[in-house]
């Protein structure tokens, strides 16, 4: 928090917020404006909103909400991703519906979280997006978790398409990726710099065709490179 507190304004972390209750974006505002690290650029009132003040804004995180008027959150956050593809987008939420969830993962999400955390937490969920981490709810966790194990569990009961070979180290680089580790402590575990990192990951996720850290970690289960019992 401290080495965080000396950031310049410049380096601060740009938030755009998007929610279609005017109380609420109120409210996240006047909590994020707070903190000396993060710098509120932009809201919006429905998905639609969203993509143009994306647009103009280039967010380092978009809050967004599920369900909204003209556009709902998950396509607003598929056609972010499409033109601001380092973005992270963070689903704030009062959805537990876990279609939401999958589709938000799909879209390129990098976080699930339920309105019924404090809103003094947003900020720290907001640092932890920005720096690379997965995060999701723990009620929603449980069922991801649920999901994973059936596939897993069904993944024996039906023909397999050989899947792309990784290599060793890719795969290395999958299986921390999976336990939640950001690019910079993978690097740590495997005695390789950052930027090492980042290519294996970009290749990863080209060879797979998938479009997200967290689109990975469901590859890793389905393919047991996870233990989940």
């Amino acid at each position: 928090m401290a080495e965080a507190a000396k950031r310049t304004s410049e380096e601060a972390i740009r938030v755009l917020i998007v929610d279609d209750h005017a109380l609420f974006r109120r409210g996240l505002q006047m909590v994020l404006e707070g903190e000396s690290d993060i710098d509120v650029v932009g809201e919006a009132s429905d998905g639609h909103e969203a993509v143009e003040r994306a647009e103009t804004t280039t967010p380092d995180v978009v809050l967004m909400d599920v369900r909204m008027p003209k556009r709902t959150g998950i396509e607003a956050t598929r056609a972010i991703k499409e033109t601001l593809p380092s973005t992270k987008i963070l689903m704030l939420t009062i959805s537990d519906e876990e279609a939401d969830l999958y589709e938000a993962i799909k879209a390129g999400a990098s976080g699930y979280l339920l309105k019924e955390i404090s809103i003094e937490e947003v900020a720290d969920a907001v640092r932890a997006v920005h720096a690379g981490q997965s995060l999701i709810s723990p009620s929603m966790a449980s069922k991801l978790l649920n999901e994973f194990a059936s596939i897993v569990k069904r993944r024996d009961e039906r023909a397999q398409v050989p899947g792309p070979r990784l290599t060793e180290r890719e795969l290395e680089v999958l299986k921390l990726v999976a336990k939640g580790l950001n690019n910079r402590d993978i690097g740590q575990e495997l005695f390789i710099s950052e930027n090492t990192v980042k290519n294996h990951v970009r290749n990863i996720l080209e060879k797979l065709h998938l479009h997200s850290r967290m689109e990975a970690v469901v590859y890793a289960v389905r393919e047991k490179l996870l233990d989940i019992k």
